[in-house]
């Protein structure tokens, strides 16, 4: 006798099922608030801004996407996770353009994966928002 194989029900989702990968992007936590989880989203938008905003007071390097070297495309990658706070830190020249402190090292590092920690945050809204992760 053969039974049928359960599979499970898709959500219907409605609209742009992007949406929530952009604005996580763009604002960290705003792809969980449109996801109805606010308390994860309150968490992570707390935690990525302190994360870029310590690092920036510890004189962080804020890279930029014009040099040629492999780690400094890496960097920028990281820096460009973080969204509209790297934009934020661009237009208003926040950081510095070389690293002269220790600290300004360690500040780098908290920019850089503020950044990574934000698009791992925005792939999981977007993963809740078409029902792929509950």
């Amino acid at each position: 006798m053969a039974s049928k194989a359960q599979t499970p029900e898709q959500p219907k989702t409605q609209g742009f099922v992007y949406t929530a990968l952009i604005l996580g992007w763009l604002i960290p936590g705003a792809g969980h608030l449109l996801t109805r989880h606010w308390i994860r989203a309150l968490l992570l938008f707390v935690t990525i801004t302190a994360m870029f905003s310590l690092g920036l007071a510890m004189q962080a390097k804020v890279y930029v996407p014009n040099t040629g070297d492999p780690l400094d495309i890496l960097g920028f990658a990281g820096d460009l996770g973080a969204g509209t706070l790297y934009f934020f830190a661009r237009i208003f020249s926040l950081g510095q353009s070389t690293v002269q402190l220790v600290t300004a090292d360690y500040g780098t590092k908290f920019v850089v994966v503020a950044g990574l920690l934000n698009f791992v945050a925005a792939v999981d809204a977007h993963n809740l928002r078409i029902g792929r992760k509950v």
